[in-house]
């Protein structure tokens, strides 16, 4: 049975975590969008450079992919059986994505294509902060609305709504 998942969610939602938590329990292949766009020294990959890494991977019949990467969604989602939604509140995405990123920088661990990320970084017009606060009502919007498209009825949309639903969706895969 083809199995092929796409999780997605605003930045900050634990899309990785769970994707990486998928794979694993079904011993599928795990695709993270964004080490494969991130490059070293936060070099961003080419869209079409970056496309054409996703169609490659997405080929075969079963995979996990997290991310949300506005140009290749016609293309991933085309492909995928089943569409997962962390819709988590405001408030605990930034929860998550500040804790998340005090964690890294003070285990100085590797992220995002062998970078760092640092308080510079963090307190910067680049930062995730900035990203959450940014893009979190837009990407709770446009996700609402794409599974809705005719091109996407084929997908199962599983949208959890608190960590509480996704620990009891973790149960069932």
């Amino acid at each position: 049975m083809s199995k092929r998942i796409v999780v997605v969610g605003t930045s900050g939602s634990g899309k990785s975590t769970l994707a990486k938590e998928i794979s694993l329990k079904l011993s599928i292949p795990h695709i993270e969008l964004d080490d494969l766009y991130w490059q070293p020294n936060w070099e961003q990959c080419s869209k079409e450079e970056l496309k054409n890494k996703v169609i490659e991977l997405i080929q075969g019949d079963t995979w996990v992919m997290d991310g949300n990467y506005g140009d290749l969604i016609g293309i991933v989602w085309g492909r995928a059986t089943t569409l997962v939604w962390l819709d988590y509140p405001f408030y605990l995405i930034f929860y998550r994505a500040l804790k998340r990123s005090l964690i890294w920088i003070r285990n100085k661990e590797k992220i995002r294509g062998n970078n760092y990320e640092s308080y510079q970084r963090l307190f910067s017009k680049q930062s995730i902060l900035l990203w959450v606060i940014k893009t979190y009502w837009r990407r709770k919007k446009q996700l609402s609305y794409y599974p809705t498209l005719p091109e996407y009825q084929h997908l199962k949309v599983i949208r959890l709504r608190s960590p509480k639903e996704t620990l009891h969706f973790k149960t069932r895969v």
